[in-house]
């Protein structure tokens, strides 16, 4: 079974992120992904982003995958 860590450091392998934290119960999990790579890029572009750096990953191990994706400067305005 797949750990939130597991699934934190697959992404963190292959995906610069300023910031990034993953919960979940071994088949479903939560991400918040922030990356100055999302910068000019949709929802749906940011998503695929991921989803591609997951790659294989994402039929075998990893059942579901729900992702808020945001660039460091919405990051920062979230926080407040």
């Amino acid at each position: 079974m797949v750990t939130p860590e597991q699934v934190k450091n697959y992404i963190e392998q292959h995906l610069e992120c300023a910031h990034i934290n993953v919960v979940g119960d071994g088949q479903h999990f939560e991400a918040l992904i922030v990356s100055s790579l999302f910068g000019g890029k949709n929802r749906v572009q940011r998503h695929q982003l991921v989803y591609g750096v997951l790659g294989e990953r994402m039929r075998e191990e990893i059942h579901a995958l729900s992702m808020k994706t945001l660039t460091p400067e919405e990051y920062e305005e979230q926080r407040g």
